[in-house]
C-alpha cells in the first residue's frame, strides 16, 4: 500500500498529515478551543518533515497533535506522490489575517508569543487595525532564557496563563517553538497553541514575502530564498531535493 492512513490522516515520512481546508481548519479550532486541556494544532512543510525525519521526539510530537495542517506546496506534492491528496495549503503569512477575522467573529481571544522585542506588539496593532473587534489578550517577545525552570521562563509561561487565552500564537521558530511547547504544554492555561514561526514578522511589516508571483502559485519557498537567501539557502536548495528523495523512498518502499 503506497500511503499508510491514520484515520484519514496522510502520512508523509512518519507524521499523519490533516487534509484540510481553510474553512475546517476554523472550524476544528473553535470546537477545540472550547475543550478542557491544550489541544495543538500544528503545521508541517517540507522543512519540518526533515527535521521530523531525523528526530523521533519532534516526529511523536506532531503525531500527538490534535491536527496537523499542511504548510507547504511540498507536502501538497508529496501527498499526491503517496496515493493521497491534501485540498491546499495553509500558509501563515496568509492564512492569518482570515484567521483573525474568523477570530473576531467567534469571539475568540489570543496570545501572541514571540519575534524581536515590539514585534508581536505592532502585529497586534495592525490586526486590530484591520479588525478593530479583533481580543488580544498579551503580547510577548521570545528574546527569553527558554530553559524549563528558568525565572523568565517561569514568568512567560505565568503571564500567558494569567490572561488565559483562547489561542496561544507562538514564533520562535523552528524547530525551537515545537520544543519549548513539548516542555511547557502541561503548564500552560489556553485553549489551542499554534506555531507561527515568522507570522508576526511578516505582519508587522518587518519582513517582506518576495513577488506576488511566487507567492500566488505554490513558490513561497524560492520567495522567502530570494528574500533571505543567506539564512534559508540550505534549507531549501539541499533541504526540498532531500525531502523528495525521501518521499520517493517511502513511496518505493525503500
Amino acid at each position: 500500500m503506497s500511503q499508510a492512513m491514520k484515520g484519514s490522516r496522510i502520512e508523509v515520512l512518519g507524521v499523519g498529515v490533516d487534509p484540510l481546508t481553510v474553512d475546517e481548519l476554523h472550524a476544528e479550532i473553535l470546537r477545540l478551543s472550547g475543550k478542557d486541556g491544550l489541544s495543538l494544532v500544528l503545521n508541517a512543510n517540507a522543512h519540518c518533515l526533515n527535521l521530523c525525519y531525523q528526530d523521533a521526539a519532534l516526529r511523536d510530537f506532531l503525531n500527538s497533535a490534535n491536527l496537523v495542517f499542511c504548510d507547504g506546496v511540498g507536502v501538497m506534492l508529496a501527498a499526491r506522490i503517496l496515493g493521497g491528496r491534501i485540498p491546499q495549503r495553509i500558509t501563515y503569512a496568509d492564512w492569518i489575517w482570515s484567521l483573525a477575522a474568523f477570530a473576531e467573529a467567534e469571539g475568540l481571544s489570543f496570545f501572541f508569543l514571540g519575534a524581536s522585542p515590539g514585534v508581536a506588539g505592532e502585529a497586534a496593532r495592525r490586526l486590530r487595525e484591520r479588525y478593530p473587534g479583533l481580543k488580544i489578550a498579551g503580547a510577548r517577545h521570545g528574546y527569553f532564557d527558554h530553559t524549563v525552570g528558568s525565572q523568565e521562563n517561569a514568568a512567560v509561561v505565568r503571564e500567558i496563563n494569567a490572561s488565559a487565552p483562547d489561542i496561544l500564537l507562538v514564533g520562535l521558530g523552528m524547530p525551537l517553538q515545537e520544543r519549548w511547547l513539548m516542555q511547557n504544554r502541561e503548564k500552560l492555561n489556553a485553549g489551542v497553541a499554534l506555531m507561527g514561526g515568522a507570522v508576526f514578522d511578516y505582519v508587522s511589516g518587518g519582513l517582506r514575502r518576495g513577488p506576488r508571483l511566487l507567492t500566488d502559485n505554490g513558490l513561497e519557498w524560492l520567495a522567502r530564498l530570494l528574500v533571505e537567501p543567506r539564512r534559508l539557502w540550505r534549507r531549501y536548495l539541499v533541504g526540498n531535493p532531500l525531502f523528495l528523495a525521501r518521499v520517493l523512498g517511502q513511496r518505493f518502499g525503500r
